[in-house]
């Protein structure tokens, strides 16, 4: 009788151990874009050319940002992330006097940021809700995280796009 009890509780632990196991890999690509979506998607600044990658909750963000407090903002909004555990801030200043500066009208860049989303076909039910100074409002609803982040990345790849915000509804919780 002892032997079996010792048995299933081995049998027990070695499933617990794979599931964890298995979940840590589930959890880092979560992690990795829930983080890209808040970064792509905060109030009052922008992160050009996020990306995020994530290795056992230890996240490092690349990207560029216009100043430091940006820079600040970026990683405190990172750390707020469920399952981050460190945040190693790559994150370039580069203030806007230096960058391109692209002046786009609002409905132009609508246009292309539909176009843009009409060309996936993962993007069918994500829309455009408003462009305003070349901040895009995006809507709709999407099967996964990874599609918010792919849709917000269409968006932010248009030209005259400086900001994206979305109001995507997700079914993966």
């Amino acid at each position: 009788m002892k032997r079996m009890t010792l048995t299933g509780a081995l049998v027990g632990t070695i499933i617990v151990a794979g599931a964890l196991a298995a979940r840590a890999d589930v959890s880092d690509s979560w992690i990795t874009t829930k983080a890209q979506i808040a970064l792509l998607t905060m109030d009052g600044f922008s992160v050009s050319g996020a990306n995020v990658d994530t290795i056992n909750g230890n996240v490092t963000m690349h990207g560029k940002v216009a100043t430091t407090e940006d820079r600040t903002k970026a990683e405190a909004t990172v750390r707020k992330v469920t399952g981050v555990k460190t945040v190693k801030n790559l994150l370039q200043v580069v203030p806007n006097s230096v960058k391109e500066a692209v002046a786009a009208n609002d409905s132009d860049v609508k246009e292309r940021v539909e176009a843009s989303l009409k060309a996936d076909v993962k993007m069918k039910n994500v829309t455009v809700a408003s462009v305003n100074n070349g901040v895009v409002l995006l809507s709709g609803k999407t099967d996964s995280f990874t599609e918010d982040l792919r849709a917000i990345e269409n968006a932010y790849s248009v030209k005259g796009v400086h900001r994206v915000a979305s109001e995507l509804k997700t079914v993966e919780n």
